[in-house]
């Protein structure tokens, strides 16, 4: 190919991909011809990964201990239906707001061929899009079972979400808790 089209690939300009030709630091095989056309040489023959398919459930408490075990029995079941081979399935009780959950940090260290979820808040409260693309980028491909909810419901879910965060933050945990439950069931009142 190209040097333009594979540097385009890779996210560099072109100049860049030209400057390593010229220091002899390209980290693939290229060819220049006697024209001066540069023709790189990409390696294609990526090492396909073995199968891995693993299942995350999240809570956000202690008491809803009995939501994470039917989240991940209905992941189970699903996996089943499809024929998959469950490698792990890891089961955390944090925050979806939480940047440093120990489970989902030890997936993404080590992505699986697979992840499943039940619903995409159950993986993160935000970013969902760029934690799925950054594990399709690595191969893994994010499989979210229950993914029916309308705009305005996400919207309305993410901003009961930030408040109850802040206000965690702000009141302490318990009784940012209870004043964010006052503030969802007046935002319920509100449709």
């Amino acid at each position: 190919m190209k040097l333009s089209e594979w540097a385009k690939k890779q996210g560099i300009t072109y100049r860049t991909a030209w400057q390593w030709v010229k220091k002899n630091k390209m980290p693939v095989p290229f060819e220049i011809t006697e024209t001066g056309s540069i023709f790189v040489f990409p390696k294609e023959n990526k090492i396909k990964k073995e199968e891995s398919v693993v299942i995350y459930g999240r809570v956000s408490s202690p008491n809803k201990k009995q939501d994470l075990e039917s989240q991940i029995q209905l992941c189970e079941q699903f996996c089943i239906a499809k024929g998959w081979n469950i490698s792990k399935t890891y089961k955390e009780i944090a925050s979806g707001m939480n940047d440093n959950r120990k489970f989902l940090n030890k997936i993404l260290e080590s992505p699986p061929t697979k992840l499943i979820v039940l619903h995409k808040d159950r993986l993160t409260r935000f970013g969902f899009n760029y934690i799925s693309k950054l594990l399709n980028h690595v191969d893994c491909e994010v499989v979210v079972i229950n993914n029916n909810s309308s705009n305005d419901e996400d919207i309305l879910k993410d901003f009961i979400a930030i408040i109850t965060s802040f206000c965690c933050r702000l009141y302490g945990a318990r009784r940012g808790q209870s004043k964010a439950i006052k503030l969802k069931e007046q935002l319920n009142t509100i449709d």
